[in-house]
């Protein structure tokens, strides 16, 4: 650290301590003098953010007002030690820029050299969480300040303006739940307002930022300290020996609850309990998949935009990403898309049992476990053939679509007819829980599902890596979960030549030329090296490696064990398999059994609930059928009049001889139901009139009568399937077309 504290002789006599060498600080011209408690620091994320504080402060002046950006987020200084402390650039700034002393009580902000410590910080979940790490690291050190009033605030700035169309009136919303309900109270005249989302706060401009800081108290958030279940709140959500009291506060988490802005002072814990939470929650399921369909949620939003483009065409990732991007709803960086993207789409050894992308283009390799792939700008991607059998179409309707910034994105969950989880399995790591699900074999996990629709027991099943040719064994048992040791594949050639052909899962082709290199390598420690010499045959699909050693070292080998000095065994276990259940409760399950048997009992009703709509969807075909047979019957036997008439007359004849309105837009009406005269236009009777002239013959009137009765057949047979005959139908399918894949 190379700041300095200077004395500075001010005309008043007054001695004022200046701060200097600390980059992109900005001091108050009162901070440190008389006037200190008067000055408030403001804390910002980013550059970005600081360059939004700088033009408010143009506004209020740089007397009382100094300005500090955050490099990214805080680290946590609960558990830190003293020489982390002492080293982290963030933390000794802010130390010396408030003027603290290690150690002391503070019951009054005198002493300090800013009398309040303002954030402005996004209002997102990445925002919370820089804001939570602020006021933890105050009371990790020097908790007595957070009693002070007013010494900590919050400045926040709007997520949603609402500019009127013909009268400008600007609107600002600094919640999603306020601005949720002042767009539902308006109903139909919300088309006059035009929506800005605000991303972050570089999303505001100077003029907005000089706007905010104009009316400061109206922008500001007051941490206010009640007692001790305050600091009890920060404890839990960052003390590394609260870990199980974590648990259990993010398994309390309430969907739906959140900190009201409007509130002018906020209790610490009001903030842990309502607003921290949620990015805690958040962290928790980018890293931890839904055992319904077993992805995160950037995975699920790739897939979604992949069902809605109709993903069938290739296009580059670098293009698709920003599709994604702009279609979904997505709030993290682009890279983290791109990476996710990649990640679906490989299908080297050790990555996906079936992937959902396809990858067309360098993708990258076992030899570097995939990050040797090409740039995003030069490989291509697009639905897998396999995607749409695994996650049918016909399900897309019943799924739970989710809305955010005025857009439909991804469902909560996809359900596809084999739990994916257990096909590619999944590892992460997130706040107070982390989760490794091994990957099975889909034509083991196929059979057991039919086994359960013919009531009849599962078979254990052992983990499966696609093109895997070593052993996978499983070695303990304890309790429910067991534990498997990984074995690649090792030949002894001769008494001093070795012949490597597999590794164990996870262990890449370079890593292990990395390891050989190491056994050749002589050093002080090392006078003969281990093994004299190797060659390599790998190619980006196979392990090849052909290693020489002399035969008392061989010797040396066999006793120790071939397979374990050459570092060819790992091991896993089930005993970590923590998962979202349908509900969005984080659940550990024992064994992949135990997780198929759940997701089975759901598949079924959703089969059930299938039906119940292709059903209903069938009914309506057949019902429009039958109206535009009786419409063509009726211009041929000229009981219907289509010349000189305006479209308007023609609808309410249409309607007074009874023919079905089919809405054009689903929410307007039910197709089937009583016309309403307020919900019912000209396009309700689209699917009739447009017919061309040279429709209206007796042939056409056939040809519907026949397409009529090939409803009617599929009819009786859905309403004689049951949900398990639909599904074996389906698992049927997916086997062909795996086979095919083979």
């Amino acid at each position: 650290m190379n700041s300095q504290i200077n004395e500075l002789d001010e005309g008043d006599d007054v001695t004022r301590q200046r701060i200097t060498g600390i980059p992109k600080f900005e001091d108050a011209n009162e901070a440190g003098g008389r006037n200190s408690e008067k000055c408030t620091l403001i804390l910002t994320q980013g550059d970005s953010a600081k360059a939004l504080a700088m033009a408010g402060i143009s506004v209020v002046g740089r007397k009382f007002y100094g300005l500090f950006p955050l490099r990214g987020k805080l680290l946590n200084a609960r558990d830190a030690s003293l020489k982390q402390i002492m080293e982290n650039f963030e933390m000794q700034s802010i130390i010396q820029i408030l003027g603290l002393q290690h150690g002391k009580k503070y019951e009054n902000t005198k002493g300090l050299r800013y009398g309040q410590l303002m954030i402005i910080s996004d209002l997102d979940l990445d925002g919370s969480h820089i804001k939570g790490l602020v006021i933890n690291f105050i009371h990790a050190l020097w908790p007595s300040l957070l009693k002070i009033p007013s010494f900590m605030v919050e400045f926040i700035t709007p997520i949603v303006k609402a500019t009127h169309s013909k009268n400008k009136d600007v609107l600002s919303f600094y919640s999603m739940p306020e601005y949720e309900a002042w767009k539902e109270n308006l109903g139909g005249n919300a088309n006059v307002w035009i929506i800005k989302f605000y991303k972050g706060l570089g999303t505001s401009t100077g003029k907005e930022g000089k706007e905010y800081f104009a009316d400061i108290e109206k922008h500001k958030r007051s941490f206010v300290w009640v007692d001790e279940s305050d600091g009890d709140a920060i404890e839990v959500a960052f003390s590394k020996k609260r870990i199980e009291a974590r648990k259990n506060w993010l398994q309390q988490s309430v969907p739906g609850a959140y900190l009201d802005q409007r509130d002018k002072c906020i209790r610490y814990s009001d903030f842990v309990n309502k607003e921290l939470i949620l990015s805690y929650m958040a962290d928790l399921k980018r890293s931890i998949p839904s055992i319904v369909d077993g992805l995160k949620p950037g995975q699920r939003k790739i897939l979604f935009c992949s069902f809605k483009r109709d993903f069938v065409k290739e296009a580059k990732v670098a293009e698709f990403s920003g599709h994604v991007y702009e279609h979904s709803a997505y709030h993290r960086g682009l890279e983290y898309l791109t990476s996710s993207i990649i990640g679906m789409a490989q299908d080297f050894v050790g990555s996906n049992n079936i992937n959902l992308l396809q990858p067309n283009g360098q993708f990258g390799t076992r030899h570097m476990g995939g990050k040797d792939h090409a740039s995003a700008r030069y490989i291509y991607t697009c639905l897998s053939p396999l995607a749409r059998f695994l996650f049918p179409k016909d399900d897309d309707s019943l799924l739970e679509y989710q809305t955010e910034d005025d857009q439909s994105i991804e469902p909560v969950w996809y359900m596809p007819i084999i739990p994916m989880v257990l096909v590619n399995g999944s590892e992460g790591i997130g706040t107070g829980w982390s989760t490794f699900v091994p990957k099975y074999n889909p034509r083991d996990i196929i059979a057991n599902v039919k086994r359960l629709l013919n009531d009849e027991p599962m078979e254990p099943m052992d983990p499966w890596y696609r093109g895997f040719k070593g052993s996978i064994q499983k070695s303990a048992t304890k309790g429910a979960f067991a534990t498997y040791t990984i074995t690649g594949v090792l030949e002894q050639v001769d008494s001093t030549s070795l012949k490597i052909t597999e590794l164990p899962i996870g262990r890449w082709t370079q890593d292990y030329k990395e390891f050989l290199e190491h056994l050749m390598t002589r050093n002080d420690n090392i006078k003969e090296p281990f093994i004299k010499d190797y060659q390599e045959h790998s190619d980006d699909v196979t392990v090849h490696f052909e290693v020489a050693l002399t035969e008392e070292n061989m010797n040396i080998a066999i006793q120790e064990g071939l397979e374990k000095k050459f570092k060819l065994t790992a091991m896993f276990s089930t005993a970590n398999m923590h998962l979202f259940d349908s509900k969005g409760v984080i659940k550990k399950y024992d064994t992949p059994e135990q997780i198929l048997e759940e997701f089975f009992h759901m598949r079924l009703d959703f089969y059930a609930k299938r039906k119940r709509a292709l059903l209903h969807s069938l009914e309506l075909d057949q019902l429009k059928l039958a109206n535009m047979i009786n419409f063509i019957r009726g211009v041929l036997q000229e009981e219907i009049q289509l010349s000189n008439k305006k479209m308007s007359d023609l609808v309410l004849e249409l309607r007074q001889k009874g023919f079905t309105p089919f809405p054009r837009k689903k929410n307007e009406s039910i197709a089937g139901t009583p016309y309403k005269e307020d919900l019912v236009d000209i396009g309700d009777y689209g699917y009739l009139l447009p017919l061309l002239i040279g429709t209206y013959t007796y042939e056409k009137v056939q040809k519907l009568i026949s397409e009529k009765e090939k409803l009617m057949v599929k009819v009786e047979e859905l309403t004689k399937a049951s949900p398990k005959s639909l599904w074996l139908k389906d698992l049927d399918i997916l086997n062909s077309k795996l086979d095919e894949q083979e």
